[in-house]
């Protein structure tokens, strides 16, 4: 959301209301925070709910505490309007504790589908609790208004995410390289695997079958980035930290690479591996193949980049070698990002900014 944010900031005649919370604010994931401070965009408030848990019972506990704290701060700031991102738990509890207070909701990337995890659910009771809705695609604005909201209130002006590739000054592979002390190799792979909320005990399961692929590909220089706070996120990490402990000259981990060195690091990747919708949304753009396995991202569009594989070692070896095949690398010179191209930022200010959303609360149902 940086250069919505921004856009926002930047403007003379909207006031930002900047609210941190969720991961950004755990030592555990980075404190992300700070970042955010060197931008030099004000934080208004920071809002700490991540309990130190990753059961059921601990995120719920954050959810409720999470809606407690959004409900006191929106009481506090009285906003105009609340924008979000996405299906995170935070998110739901944010715009929750919105609805109560009679903020009007503006939703980014909803109508989309992760048929694997809870973010589905999530994602789609934050539309309907939403009065203004930014789409990535057209198909995932027909999902919107399928859920009853009014094509009115329904924008597709791609994904903002795309912006970043554009507007940053990515690294050279030199200053990419000095930034994160490890020396990439002639086959590179930036790793990173979610657990799938939607099934249970599987997270150990399906990240050996990749670590065990990756003990065959010694040639291999591999970054891992951490998986965020779903439930059963630890054991990967725990993983993920053995692995690069007995395997140091090749792999190396990180809570959060940050905007800069993540995108840099897509340059210079023979692949990135993993179950993040990053793969989908963003990689496509530097045309290089993403391994998308399991089915954590089913449902999502998909570019021809994107090669879906089973969570077992054989199918993930087999997709390495497809992505690797001269075949398949003449077909990436013509792969599209179907999330859009860049100024999707610039096109949601400008909206939000000329959008009346006096009334905008009382919602009718829009039957198709």
């Amino acid at each position: 959301m940086y250069w919505l944010i921004k856009a926002i900031n930047d403007d003379p005649n909207l006031e930002l209301q900047l609210l941190v919370t969720g991961m950004h604010m755990s030592p555990e994931f980075g404190l992300t925070y700070k970042d955010i401070e060197k931008q030099n965009i004000p934080i208004t408030k920071k809002i700490e709910v991540l309990l130190s848990s990753d059961t059921a019972v601990g995120i719920s506990k954050s959810m409720g505490l999470s809606m407690i704290s959004f409900a006191e701060v929106f009481q506090e700031i009285q906003p105009d309007l609340c924008v979000v991102l996405g299906d995170r738990f935070e998110i739901f509890s944010a715009v929750s504790a919105a609805m109560i207070a009679r903020v009007p909701v503006a939703h980014l990337h909803g109508g989309e589908s992760t048929e694997g995890v809870i973010d589905e659910a999530i994602r789609h009771s934050i539309t309907k609790m939403s009065h203004l809705h930014f789409v990535a695609t057209k198909e995932y604005a027909k999902r919107v208004i399928q859920l009853g909201e009014h094509p009115d209130n329904v924008f597709n002006f791609g994904s903002p995410g795309i912006d970043n590739i554009h507007k940053l000054d990515l690294l050279s592979k030199n200053d990419f390289e000095k930034s994160i002390d490890f020396e990439l190799g002639e086959v590179n792979f930036l790793v990173t695997f979610h657990p799938v909320t939607l099934e249970k005990n599987t997270s150990k399961e399906q990240f050996l079958e990749l670590l065990n692929a990756f003990d065959t590909l010694k040639e291999a220089k591999i970054i891992f980035t951490l998986p965020n706070s779903d439930t059963d996120g630890r054991i990967i990490i725990e993983m993920i930290n053995n692995y690069v402990a007995k395997n140091g000259d090749r792999t190396i981990a990180f809570q959060s690479l940050g905007q800069l060195r993540y995108l840099s690091a897509l340059k210079y990747m023979s692949a990135v591996i993993g179950n993040s919708s990053s793969g989908l949304s963003e990689v496509p753009t530097f045309k290089i193949p993403t391994i998308n396995i399991g089915d954590r991202q089913n449902g999502r569009l998909k570019a021809t980049s994107v090669i879906d594989c089973e969570p077992k070692t054989d199918a993930i070896l087999e997709s390495i070698k497809k992505a690797k095949s001269n075949d398949f690398q003449k077909k990436l010179r013509d792969v599209l990002n179907p999330y859009g191209k860049a100024g999707a930022s610039l096109r949601i200010k400008e909206k939000i900014k000329s959008f009346n959303i006096e009334g905008i609360l009382k919602k009718k149902f829009f039957n198709i």
